[in-house]
């Protein structure tokens, strides 16, 4: 057979099978969906899949690297020293890392327990949180000792939705279309 008439062939109908290779798509199960976690997925539903461990993992990393950027401001600090740029500056930076990080330790902690209205001043403290990161990770790390951070907004959320879906699904009466129609009398 030449190219030409390959490339004339007819393509396979609609309705053809398709070849046995192929599997078929996933169904997607009906009902809300958990929403994933960073780090954890949708495991923390069922604590499943390593869940404990992971949660520690993430907590002495988080503790870990907390340490570490305290001691990189540590030695930021020491460098203002041997500047010699003055008391008024080295206390400054001092009090504006302890600020800061206080602000984004509370500011993280809260997250992990309600969403943040749309019209809050999340976004204009968005680079006080990023000055203030060592709190965030520390408000991270403890979170972890307990549950996955933002487990428990998460989980409320799912229950709500998976409440909500069983009232809508109990109160169908099946297929209007198949029901058989009234006897008369």
């Amino acid at each position: 057979m030449s190219d030409d008439q390959r490339d004339q062939t007819p393509a396979e109908p609609a309705g053809a099978a398709a070849p046995a290779s192929t599997a078929p798509a996933a169904a997607v199960p009906a009902g809300p969906q958990p929403e994933p976690i960073r780090y954890f997925g949708t495991t923390w539903v069922n604590h499943e899949s390593g869940y404990g461990l992971r949660r520690a993992a993430l907590a002495v990393g988080s503790l870990v690297t907390a340490t570490a950027a305290a001691l990189l401001l540590r030695l930021s600090y020491e460098g203002l020293e041997i500047g010699n740029v003055g008391p008024f500056l080295s206390i400054s930076v001092v009090v504006l890392f302890a600020i800061s990080s206080a602000i984004a330790f509370v500011k993280t902690w809260d997250s992990y327990k309600r969403r943040p209205a749309p019209s809050s001043d999340e976004a204009a403290l968005k680079g006080l949180k990023t000055i203030g990161f060592i709190g965030s990770l520390i408000a991270y790390s403890l979170r972890c000792l307990t549950e996955a951070p933002g487990e428990q907004l998460r989980r409320a959320e799912y229950e709500r939705a998976l409440a909500d879906y069983e009232r809508r699904r109990s109160t169908r009466t099946g297929n209007p279309a198949a029901r058989r129609p009234k006897r008369k009398k």
